[in-house]
């Protein structure tokens, strides 16, 4: 399907055009998966499937629709061309809605970004990824269950066409493996997991390291104790703290911006960060999980600051929110093929600081380390957070005892403000920061 992709969206667009289309692009989405979980020893899964995807935007003056298909035949192009062009006639108008001007599109030669393995794994392959993965949880003493182990490929192919004269595609490939155990037994038991995601299986870490680390950090969390209500530092493990960084993303989002419902709407130009925190988009980060080289569409796209020095940037636009805002698109836009592009981030990052995490929080006579979150307790027009938490409890610079069932709070405005970030960043998920620590917060215990 990949090979034949640029034929089928130039045929499609032809006959969105023939149907009465003013402009019109496609979208052709063709993956494939490999899937292996197990626990305790058993078999749960076993799974290969294939799929392609099709989407179809027509514009009708200033109407637009989407339809989408799985049907590549002739005739099925024919009847969605149609269709689209029939549904479009009746929608309001839009006057924000359409393609790119020619001028805008993306035309350079696509960067090398080393997005695809050109390697199937073999599924015996990852069944032993899964296999060594679980027996190491399993073997840390206190470790009692399993909720199992899960190790996967996928392959996925993008071509993109528009009747401004865009026409591009690419390819990634993802791995991952995963484990989740518990430690403990009866009302008393505890959960944890680690896992690994990479474009290549060259960067995949050890199966049995992923398996151990899960193991270690369910038993870490055993005989919990409750702490009383108190406003203390908060530290944020790394494999969590990429959230507050998901909340940023959402608050500079052109669409909520344009729509005046961020807590950011008024702040660009402004510091929201402390001088020092700089956060990072970069769609070009070879062998990033989000990499890819222009946008949805086919806009070019590049490496931004989007805090600068403490200082926000710019907001992340795909042409629709540009117009509204009457800026330029930043090259933000996300599709899939059932809905118009909408804007997001790629592969967001905030810069590691020069303190280790054990330094920066070597001074916290009182704190919380925190390592899970659960809710999604955060008001995106005030900025107010509030989620239910657990970790461990710092006593003189130094985590002393598993904390559970207690609740953070603050302001993303001041958490923002009040953030420091240590030097262990890793390029793991996609939307990444080092140990966070911020001062000023409420932990809601007992």
């Amino acid at each position: 399907m990949p090979d034949r992709s640029p034929d089928l969206l130039s045929a499609l667009l032809a006959r969105a055009k023939r149907a009465g289309a003013d402009a019109a692009d496609a979208v052709l989405v063709h993956s494939a998966a490999l899937s292996h979980a197990r626990r305790l020893g058993k078999l749960e899964k076993l799974e290969r499937a294939e799929s392609s995807d099709l989407g179809l935007r027509v514009f009708v003056g200033r109407r637009q629709s989407i339809l989408s298909s799985t049907d590549m035949s002739m005739k099925a192009l024919d009847e969605l061309a149609e269709r689209a062009v029939a549904v479009a006639r009746l929608v309001p108008e839009d006057p924000f809605c359409g393609l790119a001007e020619p001028a805008q599109i993306f035309k350079a030669k696509p960067a090398s970004l080393d997005l695809e393995d050109k390697q199937e794994p073999a599924m015996d392959r990852l069944v032993k990824l899964a296999e060594a993965a679980e027996a190491a949880a399993m073997a840390i003493k206190g470790v009692t269950n399993s909720e199992g182990a899960e190790a996967g490929w996928s392959r996925t192919s993008i071509a993109l066409a528009a009747s401004n004269g865009f026409s591009g595609g690419y390819t990634a490939t993802h791995h991952s493996l995963s484990a989740a155990v518990l430690a403990g037994s009866g009302t008393a038991m505890e959960r944890d997991y680690d896992y690994c995601t990479t474009v290549h299986a060259a960067d995949m870490e050890d199966a049995a390291k992923i398996g151990r680390t899960a193991g270690e950090r369910a038993v870490a969390r055993l005989n919990p104790r409750k702490v009383k209500t108190a406003a203390v530092p908060i530290v944020y493990d790394r494999r969590i703290s990429g959230g507050l960084l998901g909340h940023l993303a959402g608050a500079i989002n052109g669409a909520g911006i344009a729509r005046g419902t961020s807590f950011l709407k008024d702040k660009l130009g402004q510091a929201v960060f402390r001088a020092g925190v700089n956060i990072v988009d970069d769609p070009h980060r070879k062998r990033g999980l989000r990499s890819k080289p222009f946008d949805a569409e086919g806009i070019a796209n590049k490496r931004r600051a989007l805090i600068e020095n403490g200082v926000l940037t710019t907001w992340l636009l795909d042409l629709r929110s540009a117009r509204q805002l009457k800026l330029e698109s930043t090259g933000h836009a996300s599709r899939g093929t059932g809905g118009p592009p909408s804007p997001s981030p790629t592969n967001l990052y905030l810069e590691a600081g020069t303190k280790t995490p054990a330094e920066l929080m070597a001074d916290i006579k009182e704190g919380f380390f925190v390592t899970d979150l659960m809710g999604m307790g955060v008001n995106s027009v005030t900025g107010d957070y509030s989620r239910g938490a657990s970790g461990f409890w710092i006593e003189n610079g130094k985590p002393a005892y598993p904390v559970s069932e207690v609740t953070i709070a603050g302001n993303l405005k001041q958490m923002y403000l009040n953030l420091y970030p240590a030097n262990d960043l890793e390029f793991r998920r996609g939307t990444d920061a080092p140990t966070l620590r911020i001062e000023g917060m409420t932990v809601a215990g007992k």
